[in-house]
């Protein structure tokens, strides 16, 4: 049989837009100029090879998502005449960003890590938290499109090294508490160079001790109160924390931690409803590899892959060991079913830091976006079986649970290696999909706009809240669609570093409407509404519904 040219490429077309929605690197186009500095000098220190994060944030308040950008720039004692800072830009509705970051205040030049936004003064706009090696930086919105520095006057200043952070409400007092994890106890003076193979390189964790992460209580006067051994998340001798997400993860009604270490097991703090946390992580089978091994996490998410009901865990870790998918068992326990899910043997030559759950193709089904890059520029002289420079990855979820590695039919991008660190994930064009934002260490940062992911019905959901926190962090949403039942938690931090899109963006496959939408607010107020359009922006406000397109 001879089929003609024309019909072939046809046929592609069709092939490949059933298999996935493709991204587009529109970096350029969108006006993003950034550019990661790692301030390496070539003294090997182990902060150079961390990387940094991102936000998506609303931070004018005008519907459409802006982006900060964490820089890391000058190591302490080494700075430059320019030194490189973090930037904030602001998205102008039409595609392109404009960079404000001089009009804002917010351009921070100190050692960046991650950054997190909320509203925890519950004024109505997103304020701004930055962790550092070295002292963390609290911008307070003021609303007029600029930020005021109130790092010492609200009490989180840590002069440690801080990584991934978590806004959420743990005593459901109306008022968002912050989770800060601390990574290595490691000081420019003492850290001495290591050697691989006869080469000089940058030293495995194992030769630091760790930090214990913080607990900040939000006191609800614009202060914090440090209260992490009053609330039992202090464990400093096995503490190296990397990434960190909030999410109830066995339906009690109260937010849970479950922390990424690298190099020591990781945690699962059960909240007690009493102000105190207990690790569960050996009980609930989620600390170690299901070989017993403390892998070297890196980045985390909660979501409810297999749309139980449940919210499962995702982490990623080093090359040679893989990622790892823990299923929610609904008894307090996870199965590791990263191999049965084809999300571990896939994942075995790479190194993975951020990453999300995502519905990208928006068929209600959680897929998962995962950043790849090695942390030696030199491994390749090593072995050759790993690059320094990685492929992302893109996984669908095939609604069976399994996943499906379709990076090489979502578009020329995931040809490309880069060095990815942090992810952030929104709809910044409002057009009902999925985009992405990747950080890459000492590289420009890459925007990939999705490019029909909107073929699938949607919904847009921005909370208010009024008797919780006003970002309605912690509330769960379950919404139904013909036979589909969904789960969805609000959330701010996750992954590596960075933190996704406020509002939720939810798929509902070819439902032509929503019959129902349950959302559950952190202080119990449970609001109902029924028969929803899809394809649409919407708000809810506790206590009211359906306030506003």
């Amino acid at each position: 049989m001879v089929i003609s040219v024309p019909l072939l490429s046809f046929l592609f077309f069709i092939m490949k837009t059933d298999a996935a929605a493709y991204y587009v690197d529109v970096t350029q186009k969108a006006g993003i100029r950034f550019v990661h500095s790692t301030g390496a000098l070539g003294q090997f220190h182990v902060p150079e090879t961390m990387g940094s994060g991102a936000v998506f944030l609303d931070y004018d308040n005008d519907g459409d998502l802006d982006l900060y950008l964490v820089n890391s720039g000058d190591l302490p004692g080494y700075r430059s005449e320019h030194p490189p800072a973090n930037a904030l830009y602001e998205n102008d509705g039409a595609g392109h960003f404009l960079d404000v970051t001089r009009r804002a205040g917010v351009g921070h030049t100190g050692y960046g890590m991650g950054a997190i936004a909320a509203d925890y003064d519950n004024d109505g706009d997103q304020d701004l938290f930055v962790t550092n090696f070295g002292p963390d930086v609290f911008y307070r919105n003021n609303g007029d499109g600029t930020f005021t520095d109130i790092t010492e006057f609200a009490g989180v200043g840590d002069p440690r090294w801080g990584a991934s952070a978590a806004f959420f409400d743990y005593d459901l007092d109306g008022w968002l508490d912050l989770y800060l994890v601390h990574y290595l106890d490691y000081t420019l003076e003492t850290a001495k160079p290591c050697r691989e193979r006869g080469l000089r390189t940058y030293c495995h964790p194992r030769h630091f001790e760790g930090m214990d992460d913080v607990l900040y209580h939000n006191n609800g006067d614009g202060t914090f109160t440090d209260v992490t051994r009053e609330a039992g998340v202090y464990q400093k001798m096995e503490a190296k924390g990397l990434g960190v997400v909030t999410g109830d993860y066995n339906n009690d009604g109260l937010p849970d931690i479950y922390v990424a270490n690298d190099d020591t097991r990781n945690f699962l703090y059960q909240n007690l409803g009493d102000g105190r946390f207990r690790d569960v992580s050996l009980r609930a089978g989620v600390g170690y590899s299901e070989d017993g091994i403390a892998e070297a996490g890196m980045g985390t998410d909660m979501g409810d892959y297999d749309n139980d009901g449940w919210l499962d865990i995702f982490v990623t870790n080093l090359s040679y060991e893989m990622n790892r998918l823990y299923r929610n068992n609904h008894d307090g326990t996870f199965t590791d079913m990263s191999y049965a899910a084809h999300v571990g043997e896939e994942s075995l030559l790479r190194l993975a830091f951020g990453t999300q759950f995502i519905d990208y193709d928006n068929d209600g089904d959680l897929d998962l976006f995962v950043a790849n890059g090695h942390l030696l520029p030199n491994i390749g002289q090593m072995t050759d079986t790993l690059s320094y420079a990685q492929p992302n990855q893109l996984f669908r979820n095939e609604g069976d649970g399994t996943y499906l590695d379709v990076s090489s039919d979502s578009g020329d991008y995931f040809q490309r290696a880069e060095v990815s660190r942090g992810v952030t994930c929104g709809d910044y064009d409002n057009d009902g999909d999925m985009d992405i934002l990747v950080m890459n260490s000492g590289e420009p940062a890459t925007l990939l706009r999705n490019e029909d992911g909107n073929r699938n019905h949607w919904l847009s959901l921005r909370i208010v809240g009024t008797h919780c926190n006003r970002d309605g962090i912690g509330a769960r949403i379950t919404v139904t669609a013909g036979s589909r039942q969904q789960i969805h938690e609000a959330r701010r931090g996750s992954g590596y570093l960075s933190s996704s899109d406020p509002r939720m963006l939810i798929g509902l496959g070819d439902s032509p409407g929503v019959d129902r939408l349950e959302i559950r607010w952190p202080d119990g107020q449970v609001d109902v509404i029924e028969e929803i359009p899809v394809d649409r922006a919407l708000v809810l406000k506790e206590g009211e519904g359906l306030i506003a397109p």
